[in-house]
C-alpha cells in the first residue's frame, strides 16, 4: 500500500459540492482517504480572476503505481467537467484541479509528473492544508 498525498482545488461552480465529489470519487477509483484538511478559501495563483478557490489537501492509501495515479486523477477530473489543464501554458479557472503532492518517498521527474510536486512550496493554499494533515 502507498500514501500519497494530493492537493484540491476549484473556483468555478458549487465549489463545496465539487470538493466533496471529486473525494468522494478519489475514494471510490483511487483509495481509502485517511486524512482530510479543512477547506480554505485562497486567491487564484499564476493568474487573475474575481472567482476565488476552495483548496484542500488529502492523504490517500492506494495500490497504484504513480503512473496509473496521474491517469487516475485525470480521468477524475475529465469526469467532473475539465477539459484541459492549461491553457496556452497559462493558468485559468478549473472546476476541479488535483495535483499529485507527495507518493510515499519517491522522487520521480518525468515530462509530466513530477514529485514531489515542484511548485508546492511556493504556493500557500497547499502547505496551510498539507501541514494540517501530515503525518
Amino acid at each position: 500500500m502507498h500514501i500519497v498525498y494530493l492537493g484540491l482545488g476549484s473556483n468555478l461552480g458549487n465549489r463545496k459540492a465539487i470538493m466533496r465529489d471529486t473525494i468522494t470519487l478519489i475514494a471510490k477509483q483511487i483509495g481509502e482517504v485517511v486524512r482530510q484538511s479543512s477547506l480554505i478559501e485562497t486567491e487564484p495563483w499564476g493568474f487573475e480572476s474575481p472567482n476565488k478557490f476552495l483548496n484542500a489537501c488529502i492523504c490517500v492509501e492506494t495500490e497504484l503505481a504513480p503512473r496509473q495515479l496521474l491517469e487516475a486523477t485525470q480521468r477524475i477530473e475529465k469526469d467532473m467537467g475539465r477539459a484541459h489543464k492549461t491553457k496556452d501554458k497559462q493558468y485559468e479557472d478549473r472546476i476541479i484541479d488535483i495535483d499529485i503532492l507527495l507518493y510515499d518517498e519517491l522522487k520521480i521527474n518525468e515530462p509530466d509528473l513530477i514529485v514531489p510536486h515542484p511548485l508546492m512550496e511556493e504556493r500557500e493554499f497547499v502547505m496551510v492544508p498539507l501541514k494540517e494533515i501530515l503525518k
